[in-house]
């Protein structure tokens, strides 16, 4: 007799998982000037640090695509753990700027593998009228642990906590994710042909999918670019940095409570093209105001990047249903990537910022605001292209607004490939 599948044990343990992913971002964003002030490094070189983070993610989330059938979400899982661990070790014990790069890959690495067995496992585990609920409410812990994790980092360091005991704290929910996955069974795929790579790989050559391919892209920039850099870029804006983050996450904390019935009033491409609005304002007003408007800002940009990631994950699910665990994957894995790619870049931006506006004369906190202003400004160019996208996909596929159900013409169309 077969073991029953206890779907909100693997819920819960994936939304575990999924906290330990957002420790891990936020935490680390909170010592990342520790980080340089104690090993001497510039901000192009945290940018790498950053980086690799993002990059370890991409690579573990296509490999686990490509296996996810053939091993299962158990092994791949089991892999996180490990990742997880060796990640966190490495990086207490880091004695250079080498050794943080190597540390945070894994780290990345293991974040990576956690949304590879966990976006299909929960495709699979929930009816399709359930599925961005489901998934918004998985989705919810990243930005609801990215508050809990920037609140307890903001607290260690005023405290004076090292950086390394707060590293240790991600300890925490990788012990207990491994602890509720264990020897537990996992769901089966529901959508017929979905296991075959073949069919997958089909289903990816559609324009549809190469489309949202390219916009995930501008959505992972959109949310994790200004976020990543937060501690830095707004140092010195009158605004406390980590509460920014936090207010910022605690948003999208919210707001993801609520996807299924967003998604089903306005439709998945009307939340992505109104919320590529709100974060260019939200970037816009971050690149300009001090003070307590700053808070506001992190409101209006937290709504404009809230629904992105469960959406575009949820739209490749449910439009392009034969691309699979790979499909979803993929479209998760090169978010990550172009994160990772414009981290140095970001460093760059804000290490030519504060040339530039020393060459002015700028010093001391008048220096540090003009370039965290300058470097936003720059990043504001990501919404403004995710605006003209979104309108564009509104007038070539329209914007159903079931957003529930897989959608049959897409999948009878793959299924002829």
């Amino acid at each position: 007799m077969s073991q029953p599948i206890n779907s909100s044990r693997l819920f819960n343990a994936s939304c575990l998982a999924i906290i330990t992913t957002a420790f891990s971002f936020s935490i680390r964003a909170g010592i990342l000037p520790q980080l340089g002030t104690e090993f001497g490094l510039t901000a192009e070189q945290l940018g790498f640090i950053n980086s690799m983070f993002f990059f370890g993610f991409p690579i573990s989330m296509i490999i686990g695509g490509i296996v996810y059938h053939s091993v299962g979400p158990k092994i791949i899982m089991q892999v996180a753990v490990v990742a997880h661990t060796l990640g966190i070790l490495l990086t207490i014990y880091a004695g250079g700027y080498v050794g943080l790069l190597v540390s945070t890959f894994f780290i990345g690495f293991g974040n990576g593998c956690t949304e590879a067995a966990c976006n299909p496992m929960i495709a699979d585990m929930y009816s399709t009228s359930k599925l961005n609920k489901m998934l918004g409410r998985f989705h919810m812990w990243f930005p609801g642990g990215i508050v809990i994790g920037s609140l307890i980092s903001k607290f260690m360091t005023s405290a004076g906590f090292s950086w390394q005991t707060q590293i240790w704290v991600l300890m925490l929910p990788t012990v207990v994710y491994a602890f509720l996955f264990f020897g537990q069974a996992f769901p089966r795929p529901k959508v017929e042909g979905v296991t075959s790579i073949a069919k997958n790989f089909q289903a990816m050559l559609t324009p549809l999918y190469g489309f949202i391919f390219c916009c995930m892209a501008m959505t992972a920039i959109t949310e994790f670019g200004p976020n990543q850099w937060v501690t830095v870029v707004l140092s010195s804006s009158g605004a406390d940095a980590m509460l920014v983050l936090a207010l910022t996450f605690g948003v999208m904390t919210l707001g993801r409570l609520f996807t299924g019935p967003v998604v089903a009033q306005l439709g998945q491409t009307g939340v992505l093209f109104g919320g590529s609005i709100l974060a260019a304002i939200g970037i816009y007003m971050f690149s300009t105001v001090t003070g307590p408007i700053a808070y506001v800002a992190a409101v209006i940009f937290g709504l404009g990047v809230c629904f992105n990631w469960p959406i575009m994950i949820g739209f490749v699910a449910q439009r392009v249903p034969l691309s699979g665990a790979l499909g979803m994957s993929i479209i998760g894995g090169v978010g990550m990537l172009s994160t990772s790619i414009f981290q140095p870049f970001i460093g760059s931006w804000i290490d030519e910022a504060h040339a530039e506006n020393a060459a002015k004369g700028l010093t001391g906190s008048a220096l540090e605001l003009a370039a965290g202003q300058s470097t936003l400004a720059t990043m504001l160019t990501f919404p403004l292209i995710l605006i003209v996208a979104f309108i564009a996909l509104w007038a070539w596929k329209g914007n159903p607004k079931s957003g529930g159900h897989v959608d049959e013409a897409q999948l009878a169309q793959q299924t002829q490939l």
